[in-house]
């Protein structure tokens, strides 16, 4: 699949209604609502061939896009970016999604698999909301490909 078809995969098959996107900038960590994840932002590259050299999407923003979030105001700082170093068996995506759902929901976060087609990681103003952190994969083919066979 080229990017344009998984993201018109994920797209259509996806329960969010809604991204939070977070991303460091100058040390401290932000986070932006957003009603779709921009294409700019959306990367495509393939697993390492030792790993069968799938297919998948990223989403990673540039030094540009972080800038003009912070700048516009549409970004807004929740502390240093030391919130993500916990000693725990996390990494920093659910880490993210830990302080997202504990700050915003003010529930008590507990990781789960539920998956994308399903439900977003939070409930948030009404809203299925998908969490992801700068550098996450958002899908990959295979998983794609296995939901549209079911």
């Amino acid at each position: 699949m080229t990017l344009t078809e998984m993201i018109t995969a994920y797209n259509a098959l996806t329960a969010a209604e809604g991204y939070i996107f977070g991303f460091i900038y100058d040390h401290k960590l932000y986070y932006v609502e957003l009603t779709h994840l921009p294409t700019e932002i959306l990367k495509f590259n393939r697993t390492s061939s030792k790993r069968g050299g799938i297919p998948k999407v990223r989403v990673r923003a540039n030094s540009k896009f972080r800038l003009m979030m912070v700048d516009s105001g549409k970004a807004i700082c929740l502390g240093g970016e030391e919130l993500l170093d916990t000693a725990d068996q996390y990494n920093k995506g659910e880490r993210f999604e830990r302080v997202i759902t504990e700050t915003l929901t003010a529930e008590t976060w507990v990781k789960d698999s539920v998956p994308f087609n399903v439900a977003g990681d939070i409930t948030l103003h009404g809203k299925q909301i998908q969490i992801k952190m700068d550098g996450a994969e958002l899908t990959n083919e295979k998983t794609l490909m296995r939901i549209m066979a079911a």
